[in-house]
């Protein structure tokens, strides 16, 4: 091979494994993400501390001022092709890229799936896993009291019973339980608007970071 080309080469081959080692393995040690910013009035009652499943009512972007540290490690857990599960979806990965998150997905492919697509999130010990997708409820409710040590937030549906490693932001148009509960009376696939599901992961993440889980968040005045 002439000089050039071999010189050529050698870069690119330095380039590509430059861009292999950056940033992408999460298997190394790192500090804790924080939040950055502070809730607004309104968001919980300063008073005291929600208690574990409780749910709060927060004023309209009380949320807004609290983002996450760069590169805070989110893995999308999603289950269904239903509309309001692509919202959802499209709402995650528009809140990583605003917030510069390091956003991976995993995808339950069937009924059969849900519980090891669960287990390939933990398995990458992220910062924080988002569920989007009622089937996931079910399994969710089974597996993440078992890792205490990781923390869930169930945006447009919330578990029956949440321990307090899982957060949930809801409202009166989604609020699907799980658990043989059937859908709520006042479920509205139209609610799941592109708006209220970028509120909702904000306000639900806003709520992780700060520390204020195991609750669910109530997003009807939004």
């Amino acid at each position: 091979m002439h000089r050039p080309l071999l010189a050529a080469a050698l870069v690119v081959a330095a380039v590509l494994l430059t861009g292999c080692a950056s940033g992408d393995d999460w298997s190394k040690p790192r500090p804790r993400p924080s939040a950055v910013g502070e809730l607004g009035a309104g968001f919980v009652d300063r008073a005291g501390t929600p208690a574990p499943e409780s749910t709060v009512t927060p004023s309209p972007g009380s949320w807004s001022g609290v983002r996450p540290s760069a590169g805070t490690r989110v893995v999308l857990l999603a289950a269904g092709h239903d509309r309001t599960t692509k919202a959802l979806v499209k709402a995650v990965r528009g809140w990583a890229k605003d917030e510069a998150v390091d956003l991976r997905t995993v995808t339950a492919t069937d009924a059969a799936d849900l519980v090891p697509a669960i287990t390939r999130a933990l398995d990458m010990s992220p910062d924080l896993v988002i569920s989007a997708g009622n089937d996931l409820i079910d399994p969710l409710a089974t597996v993440s009291p078992s890792h205490l040590d990781q923390e869930f937030l169930v945006v447009g549906a919330e578990l029956a019973e949440p321990t307090e490693n899982v957060t949930a932001v809801d409202w009166s148009g989604a609020s699907f339980r799980g658990e043989g509960l059937g859908m709520s009376s006042t479920y509205d696939p139209a609610s799941f608007t592109d708006a209220r599901c970028a509120a909702a992961v904000r306000a639900g993440a806003a709520a992780v970071l700060t520390g204020h889980t195991g609750i669910v968040v109530w997003l009807d005045t939004f």
